[in-house]
């Protein structure tokens, strides 16, 4: 490893550092973060639990069924939250005109804006979650091998990076927008929505937008079925187990497009005119 490279790794481990003891400085101001965060998280599942009082599958999932694709989608999307959430408000460095200073840094825009801040409030949802996710795994009847316990990691896995990939694209997308954090909300955060949905429910439009374009079925769907070996719902034919294994390779398109939208962005970029 070269000099260079390792005094960027030293430089981001310094920032991450830092970042992550400040937010320990006001431990009551933490810990109400932290529980905010839990409440946030029961609310999104309490939608859940409400829906199956009235029904009793949904897009041909029972509650169980349910409850395992919510978790794989939430951790997925809480622990990418965690690390990239606040990636996509570049918009108020832009608007005060202070991005130029991460420019002056010997170091990647992209790697200072994911190393200023760490979002451990953010760990609540995570951890609501994961207990979701654990009790799910014992109620569903799910026949257990080493091919399912890899995909289950390479499902959590892709899940994360999918959804870290949308924050990135979004943030490359600023550029543009300028003020357009609400649109692209509707893509990161109405992705994390549409993500906890069977995707056998939605509408031609809403396959189109979440499956094929912001493909967030990838981060729960998909892989549910290729766990609980079920079949391809009629609408998507093609979405059959055997999809689950593709989680990744989605997730890694999703990073090349999303990289893709940074470059473009940051070309784009002139300068805040102060």
């Amino acid at each position: 490893m070269s000099a260079v490279s390792t005094a960027s790794l030293r430089a981001y481990r310094v920032l991450i550092g830092s970042r992550l003891r400040s937010q320990q400085v006001y431990t009551t101001s933490f810990a109400l973060d932290v529980v905010g965060s839990v409440l946030t998280g029961l609310v999104e599942f309490g939608e859940v639990w409400i829906v199956f009082h009235n029904v009793r599958s949904l897009g041909g999932l029972s509650f169980g069924q349910i409850c395992l694709l919510f978790g794989i989608a939430h951790v997925g999307f809480a622990f990418s939250q965690v690390m990239f959430g606040h990636v996509d408000r570049i918009p108020r460095y832009l608007r005060a005109g202070t991005l130029e200073a991460f420019y002056l840094r010997p170091l990647s825009l992209l790697g200072q804006l994911i190393t200023s801040e760490i979002a451990l409030r953010r760990l609540g949802w995570a951890a609501l979650s994961v207990v979701v996710l654990s009790w799910a795994l014992t109620a569903v009847d799910l026949v257990w091998t080493p091919a399912k316990v890899v995909l289950l990691v390479l499902s959590l896995l892709s899940s994360t990076a999918l959804f870290a990939a949308l924050f990135v694209a979004a943030a490359g997308l600023q550029f543009f927008l300028v003020d357009g954090e609400e649109m692209t909300n509707a893509f990161t955060y109405g992705g994390r929505y549409a993500s906890q949905q069977p995707a056998s429910i939605f509408s031609p439009g809403l396959i189109a937008a979440f499956v094929l374009a912001v493909p967030v079925a990838f981060t729960g769907y998909v892989p549910t079925l290729g766990l609980l070996d079920l079949p391809a719902p009629p609408a998507l034919p093609w979405l059959g187990p055997q999809a689950a294994w593709w989680c990744p390779l989605v997730a890694a398109w999703t990073w090349l497009v999303a990289l893709a939208c940074w470059r473009v962005g940051t070309r784009h970029y002139q300068g805040g005119g102060g």
